[in-house]
């Protein structure tokens, strides 16, 4: 089966939505008008149930079916914006200086609001779906506050599923994976604390600048001497801020950076490592540390009977070959995460064409993906809530 017709024919005015999202972007849990906009549209769609303010500022949607069934499939979509400058030059570019839909969520929203629409109006299905469209993917956790407001047990949800748009696969094109699709984002700050003085006098000194470096350059032993070639593990700093002048030792440097896993096991590996490695190095020197190792988005893991279903579906929209259903994972990250340690389901990729990538300033969302994604979000609320 190819796009569905009433997925074609909703393309410009979905389109429209979009663009009208993009070029008011907003940030993390700050909103509000994002999702006025979307609690508008699902009122006009006559959706049967609309709440708002969950998750601090995400809306969710419960569209009834003709069936007298009772289960609920989840259908997610992220909201906020990053904090870039656009320099894209469209006619519905950025309004806001510094921030900007870099990551597409503006057309993941457009999309499940245009499917929300179609189920809406046919009602082709057996049970509910609840559409959700969450606040704060890009660092906040909007995800995890969602489940922790009882999202979950609220709406009776048994199923979720959410979608991405991949920079470089064609337009109608899927990509998903059982397992784990996409890393933990875990972080960490250490802070060195030596004794300054003065620059020609080292002797006198514990130079906070000379064992961070040493620190920064046994970190990456992690990766390769203490964890399995054939498992993933990326270890990244990504800041280090020290001194002031240029014949003044200072008394204290700080490194910061990442740690990309795919499996706890690794996961809880690293973070033991990272604390031996850098306690060990700063005590040699005399000096003292303090680690802050913060847990961030878990692993993306897709269920394999849900992923399954999305595979089929999406074969069905894009014919077989045009999906890969082993795609390599990610290392970055996602907080559907959340969503599926809380409910089993599945993350998948939908491509997005030759554009440029996520978090680059030069991005737009490819509108000819609308359709594919709003036909794979019908078909998977009424084949999984077939009679």
């Amino acid at each position: 089966m190819p796009i569905l017709n009433r997925a074609a024919e909703l393309q410009d005015e979905v389109t429209e939505w979009r663009r009208h999202i993009h070029a008011r972007p907003e940030l993390l849990f700050a909103v509000e008008n994002t999702a006025a906009f979307v609690a508008e549209k699902l009122k006009e769609f006559g959706v049967d149930e609309i709440v708002t303010g969950l998750g601090r500022t995400g809306v969710v949607g419960l569209i009834k079916g003709k069936g007298e069934g009772s289960r609920t499939i989840g259908l997610r979509a992220d909201m906020d914006a990053l904090p870039l400058t656009e320099i894209s030059g469209k006619p519905w570019a950025s309004t806001t200086p510094g921030k900007m839909h870099a990551c597409g969520h503006d057309g993941h929203t457009a999309m499940l609001l245009g499917a929300a629409k179609y189920l809406a109006e046919t009602r082709n299905f057996n049970g509910n779906i609840a559409v959700i469209f969450q606040p704060a993917e890009e660092g906040g956790g909007g995800g995890n506050l969602m489940v922790k407001d009882g999202m979950m047990e609220r709406f009776g949800i048994e199923e979720v599923y959410g979608m991405h748009n991949l920079p470089g696969l064609p337009v109608g094109h899927f990509a998903i994976r059982s397992g784990a699709i996409m890393a933990a984002t875990d972080e960490f700050t250490i802070t060195i604390k030596g004794r300054g003085g003065h620059a020609a006098q080292p002797h006198r000194t514990i130079d906070p600048i000379a064992i961070g470096a040493q620190v920064v350059s046994n970190l990456q032993l992690i990766a390769s001497r203490n964890v399995d070639p054939l498992r993933s593990i990326v270890v990244s700093v990504t800041k280090f801020n020290a001194g002031f002048a240029h014949n003044v030792i200072p008394n204290d440097a700080t490194i910061a950076g990442t740690v990309r896993t795919l499996d706890e096991e690794v996961r809880d590996l690293a973070e033991t490592r990272l604390k031996q490695v850098v306690n060990g190095l700063v005590a040699a020197h005399g000096a003292e540390v303090d680690i802050n190792f913060n847990r961030n988005y878990p692993v993306t893991y897709n269920h394999a009977t849900e992923t399954g279903h999305a595979v089929r579906i999406a074969g069905e929209i894009a014919g077989t070959g045009n999906v890969n259903a082993e795609i390599d994972p990610l290392m970055g990250g996602e907080d559907f995460s959340y969503m599926l340690n809380a409910r089993p389901g599945a993350f998948i990729f939908i491509g997005n064409g030759d554009t440029a990538g996520l978090h680059n300033p030069a991005y737009d969302f490819n509108d000819e993906t609308i359709a594919h994604g709003i036909s794979y979000w019908v078909r998977l609320a009424e084949q999984r809530l077939g009679d």
